[in-house]
């Protein structure tokens, strides 16, 4: 009598683990008269203060949040702003809760699901799409990326959030010449590595310079 032997089943192949979504966040402020740059605004007035601000929020979402290589939102204050009708169509955005600026900052590092996330402001009229790349291909290799800014602070920052997710933001001294220096000693012994450094906009002089690129889509060459 014949005996068929069983077939012997192959084990299912795992499928290689998907890749962490990268996520960067846009941190910004409803732009209302008196509410945005104030310290520009003290040198060349409140409307063209929010005129700045407002073109370049557009500005440079409008660069980054299209490209493909991540994941784009706006983390929006006031709270209650989160429905104004001036926030750039197609872009998630979620309330940046209460707090210091450090405690907002390391509630948007908490909130999202595994993977690196960067943090950049809005008033930086230089940040274009390859910026933030690079940041993230810094992170691969680092627990930490920094964007210095020429003020002692910085407008880029980045945690890979792998194994655990650090808290660089206790007790920085913010808007201070020691703003990035703080952060760098928060982050300890781990590997921290270092974006382009860019310019902010906080006086008169500093829009000076950027007077005919801010509020371009595609910034001329140069």
């Amino acid at each position: 009598m014949r005996v068929d032997r069983p077939i012997a089943r192959r084990k299912a192949s795992r499928p290689p683990a998907a890749p962490f979504q990268c996520r960067l966040v846009v941190m910004a402020k409803v732009p209302q008269l008196g509410r945005v740059k104030t310290r520009l605004a003290r040198e060349i007035g409140g409307v063209e203060a929010l005129r700045f601000y407002r073109h370049t929020l557009a500005a440079v979402v409008g660069r980054v949040a299209g490209d493909p290589r991540w994941r784009t939102s706006l983390s929006i204050a006031p709270d209650t702003g989160i429905a104004a009708h001036v926030w750039p169509r197609g872009v998630a955005r979620r309330r940046q809760g209460g707090g210091s600026l450090g405690q907002r900052m390391q509630r948007i590092m908490q909130r999202h699901p595994p993977g690196p996330v960067i943090i950049v402001g809005t008033d930086i009229p230089a940040i274009e799409s390859e910026h933030i790349a690079a940041a993230f291909k810094i992170l691969r290799g680092n627990a930490a990326v920094l964007g210095a800014a020429p003020d002692g602070g910085y407008w880029l920052v980045g945690l890979r959030r792998c194994p655990r997710i650090l808290a660089p933001f206790d007790d920085v001294r913010w808007s201070s010449p020691d703003t990035l220096g703080d952060t760098v000693r928060n982050l300890g012994g781990h590997r921290i590595g270092h974006a382009a450094r860019l310019s902010d906009v906080d006086s008169a002089a500093d829009l000076a310079t950027c007077r005919n690129r801010f509020g371009r889509r595609v910034l001329p060459a140069g």
